[in-house]
C-alpha cells in the first residue's frame, strides 16, 4: 500500500495522503513521496489540475512528533526534499479536499491551495504557539481574517469547517461523501476554461494575496526563539505521553521583560529606519 496514492483522469491529478494510522502525519518517508508525485503534475504536459485530500479521519495532523523525539529535535525532518507544491513554485491550481483534521503543518498544506472544499465537522488548528515559541502570526493576515480572528488562529484555538466556510476560508462544505465529486466538479469547471485563462489568472490571483511587512517579518525572526529552547521538546514529549507539559518559559526569568518589540525590528539589521 503506498504511503502517497495517486489517480489521473482528464487532466486532473489526485493526491491522497495515506498513512491513516498515524493521521497523516508528515514523517520523512511520506514527505518524499509527496515531493515525488507533485514533481510528476509539475512536468507532466497532460496534467493541468491537482487535488489534494486525506485517508482515514484526517487530512493531515502535521509534524511526525514521534520522529522529532526519536531525531531529539523539533519540526519536519531535516532533508531537504524537491516539492514544488510545498515551496509554492508549482504553477498549476490546486484544490485541497479536506476530508477530516487539518493540524499544525497539515494546515500549512492545506493552506497552500489555491480552492478548498471541506466535509462538515472537520477540525482545523495552526498549532504553532503549542510546539513552538511563537503563535502563527501570519495565516490569518495571508488569508485576509480579521484581526481578532487572525489573533485565535495564532493562539493556537481550534476552527470547525463551518466557521471556516462562514469566514469565507472554505469554498465550499460537503458531507462526507460528497467531497471528492464536490473537488472533481471544481476541477472540470478549471479543465473547461481556455487554458491561458486558467494560466494567467492563477497568475494574478496568486500575486493579490497579502504579504507579510518585512518589519513584521523581522519581529517574527526576533521572537521566535526568545524563550526556553527545551520548551520545544518538552511540548512534544508531553504530547506523546498524554500529560500536561512542564514548561520553563524563559532561561532566565528576567528575559519576559526583555521581549523583542516592533521598534526592535525596526532598528534591526534589513531596516530601511535607522
Amino acid at each position: 500500500m503506498a504511503i502517497v496514492e495517486t489517480e489521473r483522469s482528464d487532466g486532473v491529478f489526485i493526491v491522497r495522503l495515506n498513512r491513516p494510522e498515524r493521521l497523516n502525519a508528515l514523517g520523512a518517508e511520506l514527505r518524499a513521496a509527496l515531493g515525488e508525485a507533485w514533481r510528476e503534475f509539475r512536468d507532466s504536459p497532460d496534467l493541468e489540475v491537482g487535488i489534494i485530500t486525506g485517508s482515514g479521519r484526517a487530512f493531515c495532523a502535521g509534524e511526525d512528533m514521534k520522529e522529532a523525539l526519536e531525531r531529539g529535535a523539533p519540526g519536519l525532518s531535516p532533508e531537504k526534499i524537491d516539492d514544488p507544491y510545498w515551496d509554492q513554485s508549482l504553477q498549476k491550481p490546486v484544490i485541497a479536499a479536506i476530508n477530516g483534521f487539518a493540524m499544525g503543518g497539515g494546515f500549512q498544506l492545506m493552506e497552500r491551495s489555491d480552492l478548498r472544499v471541506a466535509v462538515r465537522g472537520a477540525v482545523f488548528e495552526m498549532s504553532e504557539a503549542k510546539r513552538w515559541l511563537l503563535g502563527g502570526y501570519q495565516h490569518g493576515f495571508w488569508a485576509n481574517l480579521p484581526h481578532p480572528v487572525a489573533t485565535e488562529m495564532a493562539f493556537a484555538f481550534r476552527f470547525t469547517a463551518e466557521r471556516l466556510h462562514e469566514l469565507g476560508f472554505l469554498n465550499r462544505l460537503v458531507d462526507p461523501e460528497g467531497l471528492m465529486p464536490a473537488a472533481r466538479e471544481m476541477a472540470a469547471h478549471l479543465m473547461s476554461l481556455p487554458p491561458a485563462a486558467r494560466v494567467n489568472t492563477l497568475v494574478i490571483m496568486r500575486a493579490m494575496k497579502p504579504a507579510m511587512p518585512a518589519e513584521i517579518d523581522r519581529l517574527g525572526g526576533l521572537l521566535r526563539n526568545h524563550g526556553a529552547l527545551s520548551d520545544l521538546m518538552e511540548s512534544r514529549a508531553a504530547f506523546a505521553e498524554k500529560r500536561p507539559p512542564q514548561f520553563k518559559g524563559w532561561d532566565d526569568p528576567a528575559d519576559r521583560a526583555r521581549t523583542p518589540t516592533i521598534e526592535d525590528a525596526r532598528r534591526s539589521p534589513g531596516s530601511d529606519r535607522g
